[in-house]
């Protein structure tokens, strides 16, 4: 009687241990290992470059934030709503740019503060962006694009 109460008790710890895996691996995937309370923040690109609702936004290196939604405006711009912790101020001469972490890795947002003394208001829009380089098309412009045209060798010799 002793030995299944024993092995009840590591049975029920087990059990309490992969639900508390399952939901912190949850709460880092919603986002809500970010912090409490967000304020929402918009920004307009003119191409974003696979990136994706959920991925983080940064501050020098430091987690602030996720994209929350990605949409396309009327002038075809995606504008993409970024979910900020309340915690970090915004100067409205703020910075966004898409970023890919690694030659392959995933896309994220990199927030440069300015120097500003008036701060972005909940909803506002960052309008200093700068989308992502396409690295397929920069490798092709490299491989193809300059490419020079000089005569060869043969061609040059006096006839």
């Amino acid at each position: 009687m002793n030995r299944s109460n024993l092995e009840l008790s590591v049975g029920a710890f087990v059990l309490l241990g992969i639900a508390a895996v399952v939901w912190f691996a949850v709460q880092a995937s919603t986002g809500a290992a970010i912090g409490g309370s967000t304020y929402e923040v918009n920004a307009r690109f003119t191409n974003i470059g696979g990136l994706k609702a959920g991925s983080q936004v940064f501050i020098a290196g430091v987690p602030v934030g996720r994209v929350e939604r990605i949409d396309l405006d009327s002038q075809y711009a995606a504008v993409v709503r970024l979910h900020v912790r309340k915690d970090v101020n915004l100067p409205t001469d703020t910075i966004a740019s898409i970023k890919t972490s690694g030659l392959i890795g995933d896309k994220y947002i990199a927030l440069a503060p300015g120097a500003d003394s008036k701060n972005l208001a909940p909803g506002g829009t960052i309008t200093d962006t700068e989308s992502a380089v396409d690295l397929e098309s920069l490798i092709s412009r490299f491989a193809f694009g300059n490419v020079s045209s000089s005569p060869s060798p043969s061609s040059s010799a006096p006839k």
